[in-house]
């Protein structure tokens, strides 16, 4: 099984550019917690989580009303293949402490994204709480 077979296909996105207020809206509108930042060609160069505007953005007092998503993202993106087996996408979810990993196609375009979610509606228990594990864990130096 691959990631395609359970990723979320087309996910809203933005530019380095797009204001910080309508990247969370999108989060909002789209019931989520991250949205992949990408280039004119549709490349990944990262992504903007909810806690990266918390951490970034308010927890700092900085004016969320002029921020952009470059002022708050973190790159580069981690991403897999639409054809990244399961097994080495959970690999990088639990190695890198994450809950998302976009997923692009074989011209390094976003295709999807694929989160700890996918997983479990996927039937995949043990890897989903290994994940939530892995990602959990404190942070290693």
């Amino acid at each position: 099984m691959n990631v395609q077979s359970v990723m979320t296909p087309d996910p809203a996105c933005c530019t380095a550019a797009t204001p910080l207020r309508d990247v969370a809206r999108m989060m909002l509108d789209n019931d989520c917690g991250q949205i992949p930042v990408v280039d004119e060609s549709q490349r990944p160069i990262g992504v903007v989580t909810d806690r990266d505007i918390t951490v970034r953005i308010v927890a700092e007092g900085r004016d969320s009303n002029a921020a952009t998503a470059a002022d708050a993202m973190t790159g580069p993106a981690r991403t897999v293949r639409t054809d990244t087996s399961l097994a080495d996408c959970v690999c990088l979810m639990e190695a890198d402490q994450i809950r998302r990993v976009p997923v692009v196609d074989s011209e390094g375009r976003l295709a999807g994204i694929v989160a700890i979610a996918d997983l479990a509606l996927a039937g995949k228990q043990e890897s989903t709480a290994e994940v939530v594990k892995e990602v959990s864990e404190p942070l290693r130096h």
